[in-house]
């Protein structure tokens, strides 16, 4: 069966999969870490091993080389790789679809390397890098910003001088986009009627956006021109009044750019528990009694729920809520919060069902009363770009 590794690259990290676009396990996923440093490493997992090694080149072209390598070194799980799968964070307002790599691509993806500084640049490496070693395979770029690009300009237009936007291309764009396509997918197949229904999905993660959804489009998102924009994450402080960044400038004797890292960094669960990032930990602190992690938790659902909220005034109902992302799909205690905080809109929990669904599947978790059905679906980014590979690759 034809197979294509998909390919992400961060400014210091490089994860990986091969995958057959059926929907299976992938045959082999791991990542790269710490590159740009004498102790970066490539874990691969594949049939229930995991094998750590260090890499001998400490940059983007070691870790595609010891890819290469483990597949050359494998040859008796006869994998058959068709193409390369690359995921770019920004394509801007030039690319509204995942398409074929070429020149005029490569060029683009740089372009918008001012709305994406750590991650276009990465990106444009680890496509260099992965065709100077599988030159002879065809190459597709899948972003997160197209399946946004639907949205229309009362909705993706910030109220400053218009000019600003013809002359510099400052917008809205929204991420998590290729999640948001996969589950508005999903959906589809489990409703026959999903192209005339309206739904809300929050892809809840350590980072953390909503998107409202009108028959398979996207008309509104959370995030912004960059991913720091919406709901309160991980780290990130989501939206707030700008002129807070001056204020931190001057309070604490810093450049603007350094203030913004703490928004960016530092924000968040993170800080507002001064625990952790990771709400697993927090959730632990709240049910042990620490009432900044209980803030923190309120704070993310309160935030969560009012952004979803915002979204829902661009569609005529609301048919269905997903929650997806590691959050969504592993909290219910934080599902819980989000839906209680949403019980103007008609929404209701089965508290039963939220608390038992199983890891890993979809799950109905509404009660029989809730005006929208509410549904809990793993996300598969990864299978999403490995199947436009192949139908790309198809039409080619």
């Amino acid at each position: 069966m034809s197979q294509v590794l998909v390919v992400n690259c961060g400014s210091s990290s490089l994860k990986f999969a091969i995958m057959d676009g059926s929907g299976a396990a992938p045959l082999l996923e791991g990542i790269a870490d710490r590159l740009g440093s004498e102790h970066s490493n490539i874990t691969f997992k594949f049939n229930g091993q995991k094998v750590e090694q260090p890499l001998h080149e400490h940059d983007h072209k070691g870790a595609v080389t010891a890819i290469k390598q483990w597949i050359d070194d494998h040859k008796d799980l006869n994998i058959q790789l068709v193409g390369i799968g690359h995921r770019v964070v920004h394509g801007g307002e030039t690319f509204s679809q995942s398409v074929l790599i070429d020149e005029a691509v490569l060029q683009g993806i740089d372009d918008c390397s001012k709305f994406a500084p750590l991650h276009n640049p990465a990106h444009v490496k680890g496509i260099n890098e992965a065709q100077a070693l599988f030159g002879d395979l065809p190459h597709v770029a899948v972003f997160d910003t197209a399946f946004h690009q639907t949205m229309e300009a009362d909705q993706y237009l910030y109220p400053i001088p218009m000019r600003l936007y013809r002359e510099h291309h400052f917008r809205k764009y929204g991420f998590h986009g290729t999640s948001y396509r996969y589950i508005s997918a999903k959906l589809a197949s489990l409703n026959e009627n999903f192209g005339s229904q309206n739904t809300l999905i929050a892809h809840l993660g350590n980072g953390a956006s909503v998107c409202a959804v009108r028959a398979g489009k996207s008309v509104d998102t959370s995030m912004g021109i960059t991913p720091l924009e919406g709901l309160m994450m991980g780290t990130r402080s989501g939206s707030l009044d700008p002129s807070l960044l001056s204020f931190i400038s001057d309070a604490e004797g810093i450049s603007m750019k350094q203030a913004l890292d703490i928004l960016n960094k530092e924000s968040g669960l993170k800080g507002v528990s001064e625990i952790s990032n990771d709400c697993r930990t927090i959730e632990t602190a709240q049910a042990a009694g620490d009432d900044r992690a209980e803030l923190a938790l309120n704070m993310f659902a309160s935030k969560a729920a009012k952004h979803l909220a915002s979204v829902a005034t661009n569609l005529n109902s609301v048919d269905h809520l997903v929650f997806t992302g590691g959050i969504g799909e592993n909290s219910p205690v934080l599902r819980d919060k989000i839906c209680e905080r949403l019980k103007m809109m008609g929404v209701r929990l089965d508290q039963n069902l939220n608390q038992t669904c199983p890891r890993g599947e979809i799950s109905q978790i509404s009660s029989d009363t809730s005006s929208a059905n509410i549904w809990v679906i793993p996300t598969n980014e990864e299978l999403l770009i490995a199947q436009d590979t192949l139908s790309l690759i198809d039409k080619h």
